[in-house]
């Protein structure tokens, strides 16, 4: 039987579980009923596992012929979200919610752990199954290599369910597909005083401000336009009240960009346009800059496989071109180790009222892309077994 046969017979499993995970959604890194409840599917599959990165999930599934090592992942972390749809399935645990889609993610690996334990007699090498927890706080990555995931493996792929691609289509396309997602952290210091006497005073507010805006010029004036930078100060926290000027301030921000290179450059120039515009205010700045996660980047020759296997899973219709994404995935970590590939899954249906962005509480999913899903992850593994080379 073909595994696109196969994953139509296990499309009610998979809807079901993506259903039973929807409902039980856990922090990040705090995935203890979520990996419990893997475990159980993959005990009754009779499919060896070892815990992982705290939370997380190796499984292996050896195919009866020598050859190399495959790894497929789906992370399993929910966020803190309270959920507004008024599904049967809605979660139950108040204030979080699968508002991002990885309760298919965790579903659609479990069913192609199903169909590849059916057909291993034909698979030529090794399969891993990574259920990865802690992506939304980029931690899940790192402590999952850490803990030997990778190792062994000549090459992963990863699926991220996408609410702006139309359910039954599949984006996987080389090079760059996300960004980096670094955060920062400013620290100004003034000297507050009374609000009428601001020559006895430094004001934080305004080295604050114009910190914030001179930070801009960085993307606009130091930066190639071929090469995209979102440089966001998404907080920032001064004074006290109406007739005190401040004497701190605080701000918290992300950078994304999907240049290596210049995100590396980015806290020297950054440094740079901060202390010296509180300087000119005669305000003392500080920057702390915290590396989170690189760009995504796909390798070519793996997308090339994952487009063969949406292919005969789809049909060539089932290709589907979408730009590259600002948002982060933690995926890129293992990227850095060995090449692979993330594929975008369309999910988004308006007749059914699937068309809400991804972290909102009405968020939701054609269900119909499970079977896809789970298709494609078995397919691509089979396929890449079978046709990649170093």
């Amino acid at each position: 039987m073909e595994i696109k046969e196969l994953a139509k017979k296990n499309k009610d499993y998979v809807i079901s579980l993506r259903r039973h995970f929807h409902q039980y959604p856990e922090a990040s890194m705090q995935e203890f009923e979520t990996s419990k409840k893997i475990k159980e599917e993959l005990d009754k599959m009779g499919i060896e596992y070892v815990s992982a990165g705290g939370t997380g999930v190796v499984a292996t599934i050896k195919g009866a012929n020598p050859g190399k090592t495959v790894a497929l992942r789906a992370d399993i972390d929910a966020l803190s979200v309270e959920e507004l749809t008024d599904f049967e399935f809605k979660s139950k645990n108040e204030g979080m919610m699968h508002a991002c889609g990885h309760d298919c993610h965790i579903s659609m690996l479990l069913g192609a752990a199903k169909i590849l334990n059916e057909v291993k007699d034909q698979i030529n090498g090794t399969v891993k199954l990574l259920f990865q927890p802690g992506e939304e706080n980029a931690k899940g990555a790192f402590a999952m290599i850490d803990d030997g995931a990778l190792d062994g493996v000549d090459g992963i792929f990863g699926m991220h369910i996408w609410a702006d691609v139309p359910v039954g289509k599949v984006s996987i396309e080389p090079g760059p597909r996300m960004a980096s997602a670094d955060w920062f952290y400013i620290n100004v210091k003034g000297k507050g005083g009374h609000g009428s006497q601001p020559e006895n005073c430094i004001d934080a507010v305004v080295a604050s401000s114009a910190i914030v805006m001179n930070l801009q010029s960085i993307v606009s004036r130091e930066t190639k336009p071929s090469s995209p930078l979102v440089l966001t100060v998404g907080m920032l926290n001064s004074g006290t009240r109406f007739n005190v000027i401040a004497e701190d301030g605080y701000m918290e921000g992300t950078t994304r960009c999907f240049d290596p290179e210049l995100r590396k450059q980015l806290p020297v120039m950054m440094e740079r346009v901060i202390k010296n515009t509180a300087e000119a205010y005669r305000a003392e700045a500080t920057l702390d800059f915290d590396f989170a996660v690189a760009p995504t980047i796909n390798d070519p020759q793996c997308a090339e496989i994952g487009q063969g296997s949406v292919e005969k899973i789809l049909g060539k219709e089932g290709n589907y071109h979408f730009e590259k994404l600002t948002g982060g995935e933690d995926f890129a970590h293992y990227l850095e180790h060995v090449p692979g590939a993330i594929a975008f899954l369309g999910c988004r249906n308006e007749e059914k009222g699937c068309c809400y962005a991804h972290h909102n509480g009405k968020f939701a999913i054609d269900e119909d892309a499970l079977e896809t899903g789970a298709a494609l992850y078995a397919q691509y593994a089979v396929d890449f077994l079978n046709k990649y080379e170093k």
